[in-house]
């Protein structure tokens, strides 16, 4: 599994487009997203294809705790993480608008980061964003190993 991890991990590194295999399905929970938060109205709809997408990783997530299935928790998370770096992608190109839109619809970070008065910053920010992801992959790897380890020594402690 670790070696899945790392592989994983080599592939997002050396991807060109910042765009993986793993992104069209979060692209689903994002474009969800908008009209199920959009219920609660306009500006939660605005929101909604960002917190749609890191939803339902953490919902994943949150089973796997319930089950106390580490492996699955460690997985969810790389998900998760991996979602953050997709938004910071978003992010970067709010002002640009290079990426290309489901729908050719507006760009939500530019009207987010307009709102906020920070569009000048979208790259700063993402930037910011980006290393929150990896950090936060990294370090849910390093709890999976941790635990593995625990779980090992404890084994060996009992035998």
């Amino acid at each position: 599994m670790l070696s899945g991890l790392v592989g994983f991990f080599a592939l997002l590194a050396s991807d060109d487009d910042g765009f993986i295999f793993l992104d069209h399905v979060n692209l689903v929970f994002h474009e969800a997203g908008h009209p199920l938060f959009g219920l609660f109205g306009e500006t939660v709809g605005l929101y909604g294809g960002t917190l749609g997408q890191l939803a339902i990783p953490f919902l994943v997530w949150l089973v796997f705790w319930r089950r106390r299935d580490t492996l699955g928790c460690a997985v969810a998370g790389v998900w998760f993480f991996e979602n953050v770096l997709n938004i910071a992608r978003y992010m970067a190109d709010a002002r640009s608008q290079i990426l290309p839109l489901v729908g050719g619809g507006e760009h939500d970070w530019e009207r987010i980061f307009s709102r906020w008065s920070v569009l000048a910053s979208d790259t700063v920010i993402a930037r910011r964003v980006s290393i929150l992801g990896w950090a936060g992959m990294l370090l849910t790897c390093a709890w999976l190993v941790l635990r593995w380890y625990r779980t090992e020594a404890r084994e060996r402690t009992v035998s």
